[in-house]
């Protein structure tokens, strides 16, 4: 098996503000009202880090390349928390590609191990379609979700 840094070097990833690492690999040349109407990024994300909760005003497409599985959390409009899995175990209920809803307030991680996947956002990403959370924000909303707030927010 590949180590994370044969990733990291070859796909030339850089750190992500979110958490993990990132390239871009995308961006649609057709807009509207100046922005692109797809972007694509690869992602990678291992068992010292996660992605901490954000939302984004686009819906976005998970794709598996690579590794281990990849939980993602999911607060939905309506404050119901989901968990899916995102790897090869098809057998286990896992999935190999998986749209995050457009508002929907997400974060991942990896038990053990790393795990590489892609990320299509359309609308393309901007930042300012994207809003990172604290623990405060996200608890005094979902107080019921409370342990999993805290382990994936900064």
């Amino acid at each position: 098996m590949k180590q994370k840094e044969y990733f990291i070097e070859h796909l030339k990833l850089q750190k992500h503000v979110e958490g993990g690492w990132y390239a871009k690999t995308y961006a649609s040349d057709i807009t509207i009202n100046d922005k692109s109407i797809a972007s694509s990024i690869y992602f990678l994300l291992d068992d010292t880090n996660f992605s901490a909760y954000h939302k984004l005003t686009s819906d976005e497409i998970w794709y598996y390349h690579y590794g281990s599985s990849l939980h993602v959390s999911m607060i939905d409009l309506e404050g119901t928390l989901h968990d899916i899995k995102i790897g090869p175990n098809l057998e286990e209920g896992e999935v190999l590609q998986y749209t995050v809803p457009k508002e929907w307030i997400f974060a991942s991680y990896v038990e053990t191990g790393f795990s590489v996947v892609g990320c299509m956002v359309a609308p393309g990403f901007t930042y300012d379609d994207f809003k990172l959370y604290s623990y405060p924000e996200l608890v005094e909303r979902y107080p019921q979700h409370q342990s999993m707030i805290r382990k994936l927010t900064r």
